[in-house]
């Protein structure tokens, strides 16, 4: 196969592409008026909904090496409603956010944000999505279960009143501080507000309960699950009267406003709703995933054998978090997990893999681990020649590592002889491996490694990718 035939038609194309696209821009530019597309149009069109959360312990996290979160489960819902793939980008930072937004880096902002007029003007909020009340986070005396009640009550503020002088630290640019510095107009007396633009609302929360701050300010139904986990906070005293937390699209956005408000409205009275709100607010079980060594936001891990991946990425040049999707889809990080096709252990390797590097002890975690990226490697040395683009060569080594390199070349030929683009995976080679078992392109000339349930490995590459990004969303390299 002459794919390098390839590479002038596509830079012709690509060009033209160009050369189209910065006409229509141009002429737009110049006054001509073209009717945009509406944005929910554009979003069906496309196939993405792009999404930013807030990375905290309810909204959005790794456990066990498996996103997780409220806000998360409810977007994957609401995704799957309108038969789109979710891309999910992560900022605590409510100016980069709004800026996102405007600037269509976002289609919806999906975080806690609190229905204001002074927001109003910047994006259009949806429907709420939850009700809650802002708290003061504070932290109890010491030794205060030996203590009677009315002391320990008498020990803390009661009344916003007292907040007077004190400091107390919040998130910078965040509802919070508007709150507080309402507060302090309402109350007559200057409240000590700092804003703090390192960290976010929860980490804050886990300075009170460390005595490295005294006071802050967080939604009620985020405290009572951090409360869980510090008992010695106190979250009882209110700032704020019910508030409703909702999410957000640009201004020019109406009928995408629109859909989405219908589809919350119904959401919120489903039976769904109940079970994802008493999972991640009410359940006792949300201590045990925040005490987890392997919860992301906490415990900062994904598996047990992260250290042990790191080790033998970085030898082999590879990114560790690429490597631990492969494990989570292959094995979900079981050291024993076998096949019945021979595959074994943590990266489901096979003894003629382990034979090709001359790693003897495959069964070992380690050594499971070393036949793995060094098969990978191997791929993508491969693949660089004729797929120079990384990102796009990441999609053929996946699958040539899970269904074998001479079915991914065979999707490739028929790639070629149907007028597809063999060195491009969407939409091209992908088709061909899917539909791989069907007679028509097996038993094609040009497949000269017959049939194979290419379906698999379609939805390999499809679920490692998406683990993959959630990893680079919030585990550091």
């Amino acid at each position: 196969m002459k794919m390098k035939t390839y590479v002038l038609p596509i830079l012709f194309l690509f060009a033209a592409i160009l050369w189209y696209c910065a006409g229509r821009h141009s002429i737009k530019e110049s006054g001509d008026q073209l009717q945009d597309e509406t944005e929910l149009t554009r979003i069906m069109k496309s196939g993405v909904l792009k999404v930013v959360v807030d990375y905290n312990s309810t909204n959005y996290f790794i456990y066990q090496g498996v996103p997780m979160g409220f806000k998360y489960e409810i977007l994957k819902h609401l995704a799957a409603d309108m038969q789109v793939k979710l891309e999910i980008a992560v900022s605590n930072s409510p100016e980069e956010t709004y800026r996102g937004l405007v600037k269509k880096k976002y289609d919806l902002i999906a975080k806690n944000l609190i229905v204001t007029k002074e927001r109003d003007e910047l994006i259009d909020f949806t429907e709420y999505i939850e009700q809650t009340r802002q708290v003061l986070v504070q932290r109890k005396p010491d030794n205060w279960m030996l203590m009677a009640a009315d002391v320990v009550e008498d020990s803390l503020i009661r009344n916003q009143l007292d907040l007077a002088g004190k400091r107390v630290y919040v998130q910078k640019a965040s509802p919070y501080y508007t709150r507080l510095l309402n507060l302090s107009e309402e109350i007559g007396e200057e409240i000590n507000i700092i804003q703090d633009s390192i960290f976010g609302m929860e980490q804050l929360v886990a300075m009170v309960a460390k005595k490295e701050i005294s006071y802050t300010v967080c939604d009620e139904n985020v405290a009572k699950v951090n409360k869980i986990y510090y008992p010695d906070l106190d979250i009882e005293t209110p700032v704020s009267f019910p508030q409703k937390i909702a999410w957000a699209v640009r201004h020019d956005s109406p009928e995408w406003l629109n859909y989405l408000n219908n589809w919350i409205i119904n959401f919120r009275k489903s039976a769904t709703y109940r079970v994802l709100y008493e999972k991640y607010f009410e359940s006792p079980r949300s201590a045990t995933r925040f005490n987890s060594d392997y919860n992301s936001y906490t415990g900062g891990k994904i598996s047990p054998y992260d250290d042990l991946i790191r080790e033998v990425c970085k030898e082999a040049g590879m990114d560790w978090r690429l490597v631990a999707a492969v494990i989570r889809q292959e094995s979900n990080f079981d050291p024993a997990a076998e096949s019945w096709s021979g595959s074994y252990g943590l990266m489901q390797v096979r003894p003629e893999s382990a034979d090709m590097f001359k790693i003897q002890d495959y069964k070992n975690p380690r050594g499971n681990i070393l036949v793995g990226v060094s098969l990978l490697k191997w791929l993508d040395e491969h693949f660089k020649i004729e797929v120079p683009d990384s990102t796009e060569r990441i999609k053929f080594t996946l699958a040539a590592y899970n269904v074998g390199l001479g079915h991914v070349q065979d999707a490739q030929r028929l790639a070629e002889k149907y007028d597809r683009i063999p060195i491009v995976w969407e939409d091209n080679v992908d088709f061909f491996l899917l539909n791989k078992s069907a007679a028509k392109y097996y038993r094609d000339p040009v497949a000269k490694y017959g049939y194979c349930r290419g379906d698999e490995s379609y939805e390999f590459v499809m679920k490692v990718l998406d683990t993959y990004s959630h990893y680079l969303n919030v585990i550091g390299k």
